[in-house]
């Protein structure tokens, strides 16, 4: 089975990457993750999860694959980045309450030995329940928000910001599993283990899309 190395720091994407079964390992690319003047957030994520892979690929003497990804948060013309402040996230929670809004993840794929990369994008909608300000407030008290696009985490037990998801959960989380499946399998890699099934149970969430997603043929 071919070995993976995560272009990634995130605790929720090694959480994730773990339900394929396959070895990895985790290397970090420190890159500038700034937005260029008028690139679309599709742009802005692929364009970042290719650019960590790369900059793993580079220094590396070993075949294994690159794997890389990078999320974030668009409300209406908004890109939203990690807030670096309580008075930032507590903006970006009240922007985002009640409304639905867009998480996009590009994922890249790159094969150290000869340099062929696979880039794959997923867009899932996010409806987000009316908390309060009190609720906001307990919620940023916690700190979880400061690492997390959007200030929040859907997977967060208290607070649990998404009602009536009917997309990819892990995306929302960073790292859509069926699409990586479908990227290693253009890479002639399959993981070993049922990976809709294994998600679905580690997130108990009922997945609707993720037959369309390893279906689909580009």
């Amino acid at each position: 089975m071919t070995g993976i190395i995560l272009a990634s720091n995130s605790p929720r994407r090694r959480e994730l990457l773990a339900l394929l079964q396959m070895d990895f390992t985790v290397s970090v690319a420190d890159i500038d993750e700034s937005a260029r003047e008028n690139e679309s957030p599709a742009e802005y994520v692929l364009r970042l999860a290719e650019t960590k892979a790369r900059a793993i690929a580079n220094r590396m003497k070993t075949g294994r694959i690159v794997l890389a990804a990078d999320t974030t948060v668009v409300s209406g013309r908004d890109i939203l980045g990690k807030p670096g402040s309580d008075a930032e996230a507590f903006a970006m929670l009240t922007q985002l309450r009640g409304q639905i809004h867009q998480v996009y993840t590009g994922i890249a794929l790159l094969r150290a030995s000869d340099g062929f990369l696979l880039t794959d994008l997923c867009v899932t909608d996010v409806p987000m329940r009316n908390y309060s300000d009190e609720e906001m407030r307990a919620y940023i008290a916690t700190r979880d928000p400061f690492d997390k696009a959007g200030a929040y985490a859907i997977q967060h037990a208290e607070f649990h910001p998404v009602e009536n998801l009917s997309g990819c959960f892990a995306s929302v989380m960073g790292l859509p599993l069926c699409h990586v499946t479908r990227l290693l399998r253009k890479m002639n890699v399959n993981p070993n283990a049922d990976v809709p099934a294994n998600c679905q149970q580690y997130l108990e969430y009922e997945c609707p899309v993720y037959e369309k997603i390893l279906s689909a043929i580009e």
